[in-house]
């Protein structure tokens, strides 16, 4: 997606059934400023599309130059999107 890379991974050998979400942007992003300013995006978004994940899963989101200036509605838009496609939310349950 253009605003946003999304990885997941599986864990069936965890006993919670708990899902896990963090969040990186790396140097190439900016300074210290834009980088903050890019997970704070980036963590909004997951609020807003992550709310019932498929359990015993780790998320990571990472966060690109274009998750500085992205409009709001096409981050949230590349979030779910990722998200569907890597199997973490239901397509009709998110719709």
């Amino acid at each position: 997606m253009s605003g946003v890379v999304l990885q997941a991974i599986e864990r069936p050998d965890r006993d919670t059934d708990v899902c896990r979400v963090g969040f990186t942007v790396s140097k190439k992003v900016g300074g210290a400023v834009q980088r903050n300013r890019a997970k704070r995006r980036l963590r909004a978004a997951a609020a807003a599309i992550i709310q019932n994940p498929q359990p015993r899963r780790d998320i990571v989101l990472v966060g690109r130059k274009a998750t500085l200036t992205r409009p709001w509605d096409a981050l949230l838009n590349d979030v779910r999107r990722a998200c569907i496609e890597l199997g973490v939310l239901d397509p009709e349950a998110s719709a």
